[in-house]
C-alpha cells in the first residue's frame, strides 16, 4: 500500500470518527424517573407512558445517531430520597444519556445534587416555583411568571376577587409559590388580612374544616377565590368536599396549578363546572399538531378514553428538543448537548413555537381553562409566548438575580454586584 493510500485511509478513518453517528454507543439510553406507585402515581404514570410513546416513535423514524433508543424505567415510588437513589442508579449502573423525570419540587431537589455530581442531564416537565437554575436541568414546565402570576391577574382583573385562599400541599413548590404570590398580591393592594394560607400533607383527605374556613372568608361580602397548589390524589378529597358543601365556581372560583385532565378523569366533574386551571396546554387545544398528538397517544395506549395534559406536552417538547440537540452535536455528551440546546425551537401543541432560553426555561403561552362537565377544559384565555423566568423579582432575595448559562455561564448572576452566586443550600 502506498504512502498516499495510507494517508487517505487514515484521513477517511478520522472523518468517520469525527462524524460521530457511526461510532455512537448503541443503544442510546433514556432514563424515565417517574413514580408508578404511591401518592403521585395518579399524575406521574402517564408521563412514563408518554415517554415510552416518544421513544417508540423516534425509533420508528430511524432512531438517533444510527442507534435505537432504549427507555430505562425506574419507580421512585413517590419517595423523595428514593428519587436520588434511582437517579444515581440510572446514571452509574444503567449509564443513561439523559433523564426525563420528577414531578414534585422536593423530588427534583433530591435529584439535583446527583445530577451535578455526576454531570447528568435531566428534563423536568412540571410547573414549579422557580428560584432555581441548574446547569444540569432543563425546565420545560411553567415558571411562576408563566402560570401563577397570570392566574392571579385573571382573578384580579376578570373575576374581581378581593380575598384569596392559597391552599397547598406542604412541600417546596406550594410554599415558595405562595410566598411569591403573597408578595405579588400585597404589591397589587390586597390587604394582608385578605390572604389566607393553608398547607396539608400529601394524601390529605379530610377537607371539611378547611373548605368551611374558605367559605367563611366571604362572610363580609368580599369575593373569595382559591389559588390551589394542592398536589396528587389529595385533589380528589378537596373537590369532593367543595361539592359536598355546595360551593360552586360562581360562589368561590378555584384556579388550580396541579390539576389537569388526568386528575379530573378520576372525579365526577359535573359539579366542578366553571372552576379553573392555569397551564401552558390543554387537551382541548384546536390545532393540527394537537390532533395528531392525541391520535398518536390513543393509538399507542390503545384506549381512546385516555386524556393528555400539560406535563405530557412538556415531555413532548423536551424530548424532541433533546433529539434535535443530540443530532446537532453529533453526540449524546452532556456538555455538547447542553450547548446545542440553547435556542432550540420546536412547535408546541397549542399553535405556537417553544424556544429554549439560555436560563434553561422555555418561552411558552399561558392558558386559562374552565372545567367542563366532560372533564375537559374550555380555553378562555391564551397569551403569546411568555419567557420563563428562573428568579422572581417579587422576593427580596432574588430581585437582582438572573440566569444565563450561554453567555454568563451562571444560573445565579447578581446584577447588583455583577457576580455569580453559588447557593448550594437551595438544593
Amino acid at each position: 500500500m502506498t504512502t498516499k493510500t495510507l494517508l487517505a485511509s487514515a484521513a477517511a478513518s478520522a472523518l468517520l470518527i469525527a462524524s460521530g453517528p457511526a461510532f455512537a454507543d448503541c443503544p442510546i439510553k433514556v432514563g424515565v424517573l417517574h413514580s408508578l406507585s404511591g401518592s403521585m402515581a395518579i399524575s406521574e404514570t402517564t408521563l412514563r407512558d408518554v415517554m415510552l410513546m416518544l421513544v417508540e416513535q423516534q425509533n420508528a423514524n430511524g432512531g438517533l445517531l444510527g442507534c435505537d433508543i432504549e427507555a430505562v424505567v425506574v419507580d421512585p415510588a413517590s419517595d423523595w430520597p428514593l428519587f436520588a437513589e434511582r437517579a444515581r442508579e440510572l446514571l452509574t449502573v444503567n449509564e443513561v444519556d439523559v433523564i426525563f423525570g420528577a414531578w414534585t419540587s422536593v423530588s427534583r431537589k433530591a435529584v439535583l445534587p446527583v445530577l451535578e455530581e455526576l454531570n447528568g442531564l435531566m428534563f423536568y416537565p412540571v410547573q414549579y416555583e422557580g428560584q432555581e437554575s441548574s446547569r444540569n436541568v432543563f425546565y420545560t414546565g411553567a415558571a411562576p411568571n408563566q402560570q401563577a402570576i397570570p392566574a392571579v391577574d385573571y382573578f384580579l382583573e376578570e373575576l374581581g376577587v378581593e380575598s384569596f385562599a392559597l391552599l397547598g400541599t406542604d412541600y417546596v413548590y406550594p410554599r415558595t409559590t405562595n410566598a411569591i404570590l403573597e408578595a405579588y398580591l400585597l404589591s397589587k393592594g390586597i390587604a394582608a388580612e385578605d390572604i389566607f394560607v393553608n398547607y396539608t400533607p400529601f394524601g390529605h383527605s379530610d377537607w371539611s374544616t378547611i373548605v368551611s374556613d374558605v367559605v367563611a372568608l366571604g362572610a363580609g361580602g368580599k369575593q373569595v377565590g382559591v389559588i390551589s397548589t394542592i398536589n396528587g390524589d389529595a385533589n380528589i378529597g378537596f373537590y369532593t368536599e367543595l361539592s359536598a358543601q355546595g360551593v360552586s365556581a360562581d360562589d368561590i372560583p378555584v384556579v388550580a396549578f396541579s390539576v389537569g385532565e388526568e386528575e379530573l378523569s378520576g372525579l365526577d366533574t359535573s359539579r366542578l363546572v366553571g372552576h379553573l386551571a392555569a397551564w401552558n396546554y390543554f387537551m382541548s387545544a384546536d390545532t393540527p399538531e394537537n390532533e395528531a398528538f392525541i391520535a398518536a397517544w390513543h393509538d399507542f395506549i390503545g384506549d381512546t378514553n385516555r386524556v393528555t395534559n400539560d406535563p405530557m406536552e412538556a415531555h413532548y417538547i423536551g424530548f424532541n428538543m433533546w433529539v434535535n440537540a443530540v443530532e446537532a452535536a453529533g453526540t449524546t455528551d452532556v456538555d455538547a448537548v447542553r450547548e446545542a440546546m440553547w435556542g432550540q425551537e420546536f412547535t408546541n401543541l397549542t399553535g405556537g413555537t417553544a424556544i429554549m432560553l439560555p436560563n434553561h426555561h422555555l418561552a411558552k403561552p399561558v392558558l386559562i381553562g374552565e372545567i367542563r362537565a366532560d372533564g375537559q377544559f374550555d380555553i378562555i384565555s391564551q397569551t403569546e409566548e411568555v419567557e420563563g423566568a428562573a428568579w422572581t423579582p417579587y422576593l427580596d432575595e432574588s430581585a437582582t438575580l438572573v440566569s444565563d448559562w450561554q453567555e454568563l455561564g451562571c444560573g445565579m448572576f447578581d446584577t447588583a454586584t455583577e457576580t455569580c452566586v453559588q447557593l448550594t443550600s437551595n438544593y
